[in-house]
C-alpha cells in the first residue's frame, strides 16, 4: 500500500498498531496538526449549513401550514435530499482522484452557496413539486463533492494508524454539528415564521456555512490534500464512467471493507424505515407527553437525543476498537440496534422513540466509524475516492429505498410495529453477511 504524503504531519509517537487495533493518540495531540484542525473546520462549517438546509426544506414541505404532506411526499423529499449523494458519488469519486482536492473544497462550497439562494427563492415564491426538488437535488449533489473531498483528504493530514481517532472527532462531532444546524433551523423557523416566506428566510441562512467552509479551505496549500498520483485514463469522461466499477472491484478485493459495508448497509436500511415512521408519528399520531413534544419541536428533541448518541459513540467506539477490534465492535453495535428496534416495535410510544433515537445514533455511528477506518486504512490512495463512491451508494441509496418502501407500506399515521420488527431483522441479516465476509478474509 503506498504511503500518502502528509501536508501537516502529526507529531509521531512510539509504538506500532494494527489497522484493527489502533494505538491511541488523544484528541489534544491530534488537534496539534494544523492541517487536521483546518480540515475539521471546513467539515463542521459545511455540515452545519447542510443540516440547517435539510431541516429548513423538510419543514417547508412537511410542517408548513400552507402545504400538506402524505407519506409519499415525505419519502420524495428525503429521496431528493439524499439520492444525489449516490447518483453523483461515482462521479465525485473519480474526479477527486484526479482533481486537486483543495480546489474542490473551495469551489464546491461557493457553488453550493449560490444554489441555496436559488432554492430559497423557489420556496419564497411558493414553488412545489419538481421545480423545488430540482434545486434541492443540485444543492445535495454539490454537497457530495464537499464531504467526499473531506473523506479522501483525511489520510493526508492524519497518519493512517490514527484514522479511527481522526474519524471519531471528524465524523461524530460533524454529525452533531449537522444536528445543531437542524436545531438552528427550528429556531430560525420560530423567528421567521412557518409559512413560505419564513421557510425561505430560514433556508437562506444555510449559505453562511458554505461561505465559511470555502474561506477556510483556501488556507490549504495547492496539492497538499492529494491526490498524490493519478491512476486513471487521460480522458475525464472515461475516468468518471469507470470510477464506480473500480470502487466496486477494490471493495470486493478487501473482505474487511466489504464486511463493513454489509453492516453499514443493514443499518441504513433499518434506519430509513425508522425515520419515515418517526416523521409520520410526530406529524399525525403523537401528542405532547410531559417534557416531550409532538410535531416539529418533538423532532428537534429526537435530533438532540440522536446527537447525544453520536457524542457517546465518540467515546465508546475507540475504546471498544482498541480492546475488541473493529469486527467485534461492529457485531456488538448491530446486536444492540436489533434489541432497540424490537423494543420500539413493542412499545411504539413517544418515550420509546426518543430512547431509540439515542441508541440508534450511538450504534449506527459506531458502525460508521469502523467502516470509515476500514476504507481509509485499507484502500489505496489512488482508488480511495472511488471506494468512497461505493460507500455513498451503500449509505444513501439503501436509506432511500427503505424510506420509499416504508412510505408505500406504512399507514398514514405511521403506526406500523411490524415494519419496525422488519427493521430489526435487517440488522440480523447485516450481522450474518458481515461475519461471512470476515470468514472469507481468514480463508
Amino acid at each position: 500500500m503506498p504511503t500518502s504524503r502528509m501536508s501537516e504531519p502529526p507529531e509521531p509517537i512510539a509504538g506500532t498498531a494494527s489497522a484493527d487495533h489502533p494505538e491511541r493518540l488523544g484528541i489534544a495531540r491530534m488537534l496539534r496538526a494544523p492541517g487536521y484542525r483546518r480540515l475539521l473546520a471546513v467539515r463542521f462549517a459545511t455540515q452545519w449549513g447542510d443540516g440547517l438546509f435539510q431541516a429548513a426544506l423538510g419543514g417547508a414541505v412537511l410542517f408548513n401550514p400552507e402545504r400538506q404532506a402524505d407519506p409519499l411526499a415525505v419519502a420524495t423529499g428525503l429521496a431528493v435530499l439524499l439520492l444525489p449523494y449516490s447518483v453523483i458519488g461515482p462521479f465525485a469519486g473519480a474526479l477527486l482522484d484526479r482533481w486537486d482536492r483543495r480546489r474542490v473544497l473551495v469551489f464546491a462550497n461557493l457553488l453550493r452557496a449560490v444554489l441555496i439562494v436559488v432554492v430559497a427563492a423557489s420556496v419564497f415564491t411558493g414553488l412545489a413539486g419538481a421545480p423545488l426538488y430540482v434545486g434541492a437535488l443540485a444543492v445535495a449533489g454539490v454537497s457530495r463533492f464537499v464531504l467526499s473531498g473531506f473523506s479522501v483528504s483525511l489520510p493526508h493530514v492524519v497518519e493512517r494508524r490514527h484514522l479511527v481517532e481522526g474519524n471519531v472527532l471528524a465524523v461524530t462531532i460533524g454529525s452533531a454539528v449537522s444536528a445543531l444546524g437542524a436545531a438552528s433551523a427550528i429556531g430560525f423557523r420560530a423567528l421567521f415564521g412557518s409559512g413560505d416566506a419564513g421557510s425561505a428566510q430560514t433556508t437562506l441562512v444555510a449559505i453562511v456555512g458554505s461561505l465559511l467552509a470555502a474561506a477556510l479551505a483556501m488556507g490549504f496549500r495547492r496539492g497538499s490534500l492529494g491526490p498524490d498520483k493519478v491512476d486513471e485514463p487521460a480522458e475525464a469522461v472515461t475516468a468518471v464512467l469507470r470510477g464506480f466499477a473500480d470502487g466496486a472491484r477494490a471493495t470486493a478485493a478487501t473482505p474487511s471493507i466489504s464486511a463493513s459495508f454489509a453492516a453499514l448497509g443493514s443499518h441504513r436500511l433499518a434506519f430509513g424505515i425508522c425515520t419515515l415512521l418517526t416523521l409520520l408519528l410526530y406529524r399525525y399520531a403523537f401528542t405532547d407527553q410531559g417534557p416531550l413534544r409532538a410535531g416539529l419541536p418533538g423532532i428537534g428533541e429526537a435530533v438532540v437525543l440522536a446527537a447525544a448518541g453520536l457524542g457517546v459513540a465518540a467515546l465508546v467506539a475507540p475504546w471498544l476498537v482498541r480492546r475488541w477490534g473493529r469486527a467485534w465492535t461492529v457485531r456488538a453495535a448491530l446486536v444492540a440496534a436489533t434489541v432497540m428496534q424490537l423494543t420500539l416495535a413493542a412499545l411504539l410510544s413517544l418515550w420509546a422513540v426518543v430512547v431509540a433515537a439515542f441508541v440508534l445514533g450511538l450504534t449506527g455511528q459506531t458502525v460508521k466509524l469502523c467502516t470509515d477506518a476500514a476504507v481509509q486504512s485499507e484502500a489505496d490512495d489512488e482508488v480511495l475516492g472511488r471506494v468512497f463512491a461505493l460507500y455513498d451508494v451503500v449509505f444513501n441509496v439503501g436509506y432511500v429505498i427503505a424510506v420509499a418502501a416504508a412510505a408505500f407500506l406504512a399507514p398514514p399515521d405511521g403506526r406500523a410495529p411490524w415494519l419496525l420488527a422488519a427493521a430489526a431483522a435487517l440488522y440480523v441479516v447485516g450481522l450474518l453477511v458481515h461475519d461471512q465476509q470476515l470468514r472469507r478474509r481468514r480463508a
